[in-house]
């Protein structure tokens, strides 16, 4: 199938997508700093560049895409044109973000994953998602559950609550990194 906009157009639109500095990246970055949690951003010197490291507490947070990372989400779906491009590129992020989870997670991090759906969830007020997240940021009690390890927060509904999340810390997180492989 063809795209349904030229190529200046759809180079426009695609030039407008954010990798860094997103309104959730800087939304949560204020809301650990208020919460008095200091951090680096984008760290070289990592596995995958975290977007918020947290030295003190050994700990980092990724903020995904629910569309480039393919979550399992109702934002995300698959593209209807150029299918296998796409299919492609996004199976080649799932694989590398698996790869860096195992890599950060030999090295000893914590793991935070923060779903774009999840933001897009707590609007207008998100302060039970940033006290959620602070409060696994100060969690060192690492490995009492599977979110002790990663935070993988999906849609503020009630209804999806803790069962989502443990799910999606199996499938973003092996146990033991040497067993994890992509499903």
């Amino acid at each position: 199938m063809a795209d349904t906009v030229d190529a200046a157009t759809r180079s426009r639109m695609m030039s407008g997508i954010r990798g860094k500095n997103t309104k959730g990246e800087v939304l949560i970055r204020k809301g650990l700093h208020a919460r008095g949690l200091r951090y680096r951003i984008n760290a070289r010197d990592l596995p995958g560049k975290p977007d918020v490291v947290l030295p003190r507490h050994h700990a980092v947070i990724f903020f995904n895409g629910c569309f480039w990372h393919q979550h399992d989400c109702p934002l995300f779906r698959w593209p209807k044109t150029r299918e296998d491009f796409w299919r492609e590129k996004l199976n080649r992020n799932r694989e590398r973000d698996l790869r860096v989870i195992e890599e950060l997670t030999a090295k000893g991090w914590r793991i935070g994953i923060v779903w774009e759906c999840s933001l897009r969830a707590v609007r207008p007020d998100p302060t039970a998602l940033l006290d959620e997240v602070a409060g696994w940021v100060r969690d060192d009690l690492s490995g009492q559950d599977g979110l002790g390890q990663s935070l993988a927060r999906v849609a503020a509904d009630e209804q999806v609550g803790r069962q989502i999340m443990e799910q999606h810390v199996k499938e973003w997180r092996a146990p033991d990194p040497a067993s994890a492989r992509p499903a």
